[in-house]
């Protein structure tokens, strides 16, 4: 339960003292992280109610009030809407103070800029050519920018959705917390790696490469973004002034190759698991070829994903072969006819079995 609260913490201290240096204030601009708070609450809500009306009207014929209240009290006891409130509030805790210590880092590392040396690194990789222009040539530059656009644009919604999900329909209460907290250190270390290796990504380092690529949302964001940045650069200090270019590393690529990976740790189902892989390529190959990153910002992507899921197995105790467990524990089995039994004799199927509360908080199942 502590697991979110201790990674808010441990990163908000470190951008307020970020923001402190660079001299300038620590701010939620226009209320935006604190709107998206709220608004995933009010999702998650409708979903825990969801869940339990759904459960309830499986496990009886008619639907109840005393059914609903069983399945509240086995279900979603104090213990555990406590610990999906905090690991919520502690996610946007930990993306608001992500966000001011990105839009500092022009400020915090003044002129130092690592896009020379990250192209000549991925000419490297690719026998001395430019592994956006490869993809270009592949792939043409007509539907397949519009796909991958739309792709890249998609990850928004991805973290949004895949959060509440996870919080209230994975299979061990523990996972979820498990998941949203690995996603939460993404942002902290992606934080870090933006400090370490200051970028500005291949559109803005080398534009000419992506001139024919369409117009899409993406290049008009890659617009907004880079007319922030030269007004956040000219006032530092005016109202409302920020930005968010960085390249290194690669955040899309981290968070959906934590989502894959924790899908497999999770025990969930192999649909979605092959579906969250095919996400991780399109994504990877959406942000080369769009011109948002280098090949060692998603190959720098992978080893943050990595990192947060150890850190966030570590911090909450999370056992992927318990998790596993329980999911074939729980479920519902179908009773089978006796050899010879007559057609017409009604055989009832047995009651699906859920976790008692007890055996989901104790031990290495506690929420």
């Amino acid at each position: 339960m502590a697991a979110g609260p201790v990674v808010a913490v441990v990163t908000l201290a470190l951008a307020l003292v970020a923001t402190r240096v660079a001299g300038v204030t620590f701010r939620d601009w226009e209320h935006a992280v604190a709107v998206r708070l709220v608004q995933m609450s009010g999702v998650v809500a409708l979903l825990v109610v969801l869940d339990i009306v759904v459960r309830a009207a499986a496990r009886s014929r008619r639907l109840s009030w005393a059914s609903i209240r069983s399945v509240q009290r086995e279900r979603w006891t104090g213990r555990r809407v406590a610990a999906v409130g905090g690991a919520l509030v502690s996610f946007y805790v930990t993306y608001l103070a992500y966000r001011n210590v990105k839009s500092a880092v022009p400020l915090l590392r003044p002129g130092e800029l690592f896009d020379r040396e990250l192209a000549i690194f991925d000419r490297g990789l690719f026998g001395g050519n430019d592994p956006a222009g490869l993809l270009h040539s592949l792939l043409g530059t007509g539907i397949a920018a519009e796909v991958l656009a739309f792709v890249y644009m998609a990850f928004f919604y991805f973290v949004l959705v895949s959060l509440p999900l996870a919080l209230v329909f994975c299979p061990s209460p523990q996972g979820g917390i498990f998941y949203v907290t690995a996603v939460a250190i993404n942002w902290g270390l992606g934080a870090a790696s933006y400090l370490l290796l200051p970028a500005r990504g291949p559109i803005y380092h080398a534009p000419g490469g992506f001139a024919d690529l369409p117009a899409s949302d993406v290049t008009h964001l890659q617009g907004v973004l880079l007319r922030q940045r030269a007004a956040f650069l000219s006032d530092p200090m005016a109202a409302g002034a920020h930005q968010g270019i960085a390249a290194f590393a690669s955040l899309h690529t981290s968070i959906v190759f934590t989502a894959a990976v924790a899908a497999h740790m999770l025990g969930l189902g192999r649909r979605l698991r092959i579906g969250l892989w095919v996400l991780f390529g399109l994504t990877t190959t959406a942000t080369v070829y769009l011109g948002w990153h280098y090949v060692a910002d998603d190959l720098a992507g992978m080893l943050i994903g990595l990192t947060a899921l150890a850190l966030a197995r570590g911090l909450t105790g999370f056992e992927p072969a318990t998790a596993r467990r329980l999911r074939i524990r729980w479920r519902p089995r179908i009773a089978r006819a006796p050899a010879g039994a007559p057609t017409g004799h009604h055989i009832a199927p047995a009651r699906p079995l859920e976790p008692s509360v007890a055996e989901t908080s104790s031990g290495s199942d506690a929420a």
